[in-house]
């Protein structure tokens, strides 16, 4: 289900008279706000040791739960791309991104509680302090270390991290 279809109140004026006006709008008959659907923001980290490796991890929850992933996660409100990709890195990993260079981003459905959320996507290369303070936290059951050859996307359970992954390995020299 569409996150938008939820919504069966205008959040302005309350009236039920909240319609679609678009494949991503809702707009109010009675007050006249329009409501658009935009996605939600998530970030990525490619983060590679001495060896040439990626820092994979094993999600801990749903959605997807058990399959391997990239650090990452949602934005916050009033956050950069940037400190997303810090805060989230530090929150899972236990490492201290020190550069974030922006990759490329993709479009991304998530489902979330029986709903699909859009999502952007934005992936970086990062570079972290100290790897040897690597452990899994927040939503990672498990962190480890994949020589690229040994990286099959199949086992990573998000459409766009695979994509991403992809993109990524048929870019490295």
């Amino acid at each position: 289900m569409n996150l938008i279809d939820k919504f069966k109140y205008c959040p302005v004026c309350g009236s039920s008279h909240f319609a679609a006006s678009s494949p991503k709008s809702k707009k109010c008959n009675n007050c006249g706000f329009e409501y658009f659907m935009n996605p939600s923001a998530a970030v990525v980290a490619f983060i590679t040791n001495d060896k040439g490796e990626l820092l994979v991890e094993r999600r801990k929850m749903e959605p997807a739960k058990g399959t391997l992933d990239l650090p990452g996660g949602f934005s916050d409100i009033l956050e950069t791309a940037e400190e997303s990709i810090v805060r989230e890195v530090m929150e899972e990993t236990g490492l201290k991104v020190t550069n974030a260079k922006y990759l490329f981003s993709l479009p991304n459905v998530y489902r979330y509680s029986g709903l699909d959320v859009q999502t952007l996507d934005l992936f970086f290369a990062c570079e972290v302090e100290d790897q040897d303070q690597l452990q899994a936290m927040d939503d990672a059951a498990e962190c480890l270390w994949l020589k690229p050859e040994d990286i099959h996307t199949e086992q990573f359970g998000l459409r766009s991290v695979r994509q991403g992954l992809y993109q990524w390995l048929e870019g490295r020299p």
